[in-house]
């Protein structure tokens, strides 16, 4: 994800999800500083700043999937089939990409494997980062038969 979480109350559920999702998953939350300067920088320069920044750290065998709002939409249940094929696929490891206010660059969107939707609402891009948490972890119980989940 792009920059720090600005509100304690999205923090604290961000923690509660990334220590569950330590159950099921080696899973590390990475947080890219905010730009420097970025507040002067319109939004396209900021993007393609914020972009290679992440693209420094992506690794080629990297499967990198986008929170984007053009993304194919899940419910549940098909998010938690998507992520139980991806976990039995060769992929080192799995990204996913929460942008910063203003998307992704058109390097990022590139480099991209998949595009998942949240929802077709929108949404800030702080406040995704606990959404997204919360389904995923709604994912693995899913996986994994437990009962977190009502259908």
């Amino acid at each position: 994800m792009t920059g720090k979480t600005a509100f304690p109350y999205l923090e604290t559920g961000i923690e509660l999800y990334t220590g569950r999702l330590a159950h099921y998953i080696p899973f590390q939350l990475v947080a890219f500083p905010d730009v420097k300067n970025g507040r002067s920088l319109g939004p396209e320069l900021l993007k393609a700043r914020e972009g290679e920044a992440i693209l420094e750290k992506l690794k080629p065998d990297d499967f990198l999937v986008l929170l984007d709002e053009r993304g194919k939409e899940f419910s549940s249940v098909e998010f938690a089939a998507f992520m139980g094929q991806r976990l039995q696929m060769s992929h080192k490891r799995i990204i996913f990409l929460i942008g910063g206010a203003f998307g992704f660059s058109k390097a990022i969107y590139d480099r991209a494997d998949f595009k998942l939707s949240m929802s077709r609402l929108t949404f800030s891009h702080q406040m995704v980062r606990l959404f997204f948490l919360e389904q995923l972890y709604r994912a693995m119980t899913i996986v994994k038969g437990e009962s977190y989940h009502n259908e």
